[in-house]
């Protein structure tokens, strides 16, 4: 019966842990509704202000627009998925019948200091942007930590910051290796 209860408890947490990451990945500040912009409103305003489509590239106002830091919500989504897949192999495990009450006991305290890696690799990740950084994605390995941030130039006084600032805040983090990335990739 106390198996039971642990495994219940378990999955509660794992749904509580699922939910979140769930909210924070679809968060409605971060969306962009395109299908807002082809209103009625919107396209009788433009036709009003008699802007067309060849006069706007003849005079130059035409500009394409990326967001670079697609490339770190790709790179967040990958190890998302990667470690979506671990979490998903340890429940099974502790999940199953056959696993000796150590297996399921070490199984359970990867998951735990999984989430924990995931929320000192977001709280790292938000101290980092609240430097200046317009982005900044962070990995742990074991005791390695890669850092890339979102920066045209990032001087060795810069580098040396982000690395205090990881050292700092995760204790195990022996090997820091700083990136950036240009706005302009």
């Amino acid at each position: 019966m106390r198996v039971r209860r642990r495994t219940v408890w378990f999955m509660t947490l794992l749904s509580l842990v699922a939910v979140i990451s769930v909210y924070y990945l679809v968060d409605p500040a971060k969306q962009f509704n395109g299908l807002t912009i082809f209103t009625d409103d919107t396209l009788q305003q433009t036709a009003v202000s008699g802007v067309t489509d060849q006069e706007a590239t003849k005079e130059g106002m035409t500009q394409e627009v990326s967001s670079p830091s697609h490339l770190f919500e790709e790179m967040r989504m990958q190890v998302s998925d990667e470690r979506s897949q671990l979490r998903q192999q340890l429940t099974q495990k502790i999940a199953s019948q056959e696993a000796t009450a150590d297996e399921k006991n070490k199984a359970f305290n990867d998951i735990d200091s999984l989430i924990k890696q995931e929320s000192a690799e977001a709280m790292l990740e938000m101290l980092i942007k609240s430097l200046g950084y317009s982005d900044a994605f962070v990995k742990a390995d074991g005791d390695k930590v890669s850092v890339t941030v979102m920066a045209e130039e990032l001087s060795k006084s810069q580098a040396n910051e982000i690395i205090y600032l990881v050292k700092t805040e995760w204790e195990g983090a022996n090997d820091v290796q700083v990136k950036f990335n240009a706005n302009n990739y």
